[in-house]
């Protein structure tokens, strides 16, 4: 119960119900509704839940008009400056920044289960070669419960942290057995040695025909992505993660689930519809028509990787990983690339425009990741791959906090029907 309260009152009837009003640590106040259907008989409306919230949360906390982003109170500027994406990962599952002796066995336990079974390799011979690599994802990634199904009761506590390790672990090394399967080389194991995202790029890049060095910068954009990538409080993967997960569904299932909601290209694709944007551009010559009609309302044409839905300021995220794209560029990069020059070109010009300040079009984060995942080397198939396994971190964290909580029920959105009413069937030789 909650001393505030919020009253609706129905024109019709002049009926009056009142409503409890929540406050969280920070954010707006939230008008419960939970009772309203069974004190007045009527729904909310609310296409896309974008006035609704869903459950509560300790994990991620975002303003979108302030530009702020925080990972269980930890700003993502203090993250990225002085963290890793395996203290990141700790810090969302378990809540709390590790101790030296707690991030040194989280790693050890990450570390020592990424290898996945070797039947699991043998389900890239039955997709085709150039097969989606974020098809492959989602029917492997659901398989893992026919393969690790001895700590999959979701009422364990102690087996949703096994399932936890084993997700955040196995995602990489599943990732790059994608790609290896796209361009026809064989799968490459993982190293103990090496840190995780130094490992991943092993795994992609490497071939047993010779050592392969991880290049220090590549790693650190690389797991400087993934740590502004883990977690986003609840967009449409995470809430597809805790739908599933509200039904009992088995870990493996709810984060294929998430990985098949974050394909589509609404959500985790749009880094890479920034490059297929700057492909149609064609050259810098070309962007003064091309800014042309994006201010023109009537042409179909868009700017992407500019703006966002939740950020209505700058993205916090976009301003950190900035730095590290122009380096990437400079050091790992064609300096003659074409593309390259255009999407930096752009991003000068939206900077300085008026239509760009007017409206906060500034770059967001996924202009810049596009960018340096292609910089890398990373094919534009791979870019929602990188994604989803930043996001894993995230989504387990939502998962097991859904199942930690004792008020947590099965997800049942309800609707507005605009069918047809009661109809009498008629028989086939009469209609």
């Amino acid at each position: 119960m909650s001393d505030k309260k919020a009253t609706l009152t129905f024109s019709d009837t002049g009926k009056s119900v009142d409503l409890d009003i929540l406050s969280g640590t920070e954010g707006p106040d939230t008008v419960d509704i939970t009772s309203l259907y069974g004190q007045a008989k009527v729904f909310t409306y609310d296409p896309g839940f974008v006035s609704t919230a869903s459950c509560d949360s300790a994990i991620t906390y975002i303003d979108g008009n302030a530009g702020v982003l925080r990972y269980r109170g930890y700003p993502i500027e203090q993250l990225a400056a002085k963290s890793t994406f395996i203290e990141v990962a700790y810090l969302l599952v378990y809540g709390e920044l590790p101790t030296a002796v707690q991030l040194a066995d989280f790693k050890e336990i990450i570390t020592n289960h990424t290898m996945i079974n070797d039947s699991l390799l043998r389900f890239f011979q039955g997709f085709h070669n150039n097969a989606h690599p974020m098809a492959m994802m989602v029917g492997v990634v659901g398989s893992l419960s026919a393969f690790y199904h001895d700590s999959i009761d979701i009422s364990d506590p102690r087996h949703r942290e096994i399932s936890a390790h084993r997700l955040i672990a196995k995602i990489p090394t599943i990732a790059a057995a994608c790609y290896k399967h796209n361009v026809g080389e064989p799968v490459i194991y993982p190293k103990n040695s090496l840190n995780y995202t130094g490992n991943l790029l092993r795994m992609m890049f490497a071939t047993p025909c010779e050592e392969y060095e991880v290049d220090p910068l590549a790693e650190r954009a690389m797991d400087l992505l993934f740590i502004l990538h883990a977690d986003h409080e609840q967009n449409a993967s995470t809430s597809t993660v805790r739908l599933a997960g509200s039904s009992g569904a088995n870990p493996f299932a709810c984060i294929a689930a998430g990985t098949a909601s974050l394909w589509g290209p609404a959500h985790g694709g749009a880094n890479e519809a920034v490059l297929d944007m700057l492909e149609q551009i064609g050259g810098v010559k070309n962007i003064d028509t091309y800014l042309a009609k994006a201010k023109d309302k009537y042409d179909p044409f868009r700017l992407m990787g500019f703006g966002h839905r939740v950020y209505k300021n700058y993205d916090p995220r976009a301003k950190i990983i900035r730095e590290v794209c122009y380096q990437v560029l400079e050091k790992l990069a064609d300096s003659n690339n074409p593309l390259f020059e255009l999407a930096m070109r752009l991003e000068e010009i939206a900077s300085k425009d008026e239509y760009f300040l007017e409206k906060k079009l500034y770059p967001n984060v996924d202009f810049y990741s596009g960018i340096i995942y292609r910089a890398l080397g990373i094919p534009d198939s791979m870019f929602t791959v990188m994604f989803a396994i930043a996001r894993t971190a995230g989504w387990v964290s939502h998962w097991m906090e859904m199942l930690d909580d004792p008020r947590h029920r099965i997800g049942r959105p309800r609707q507005l029907y605009q069918g047809a009413g009661k109809r009498d069937y008629v028989p086939l030789d009469a209609r």
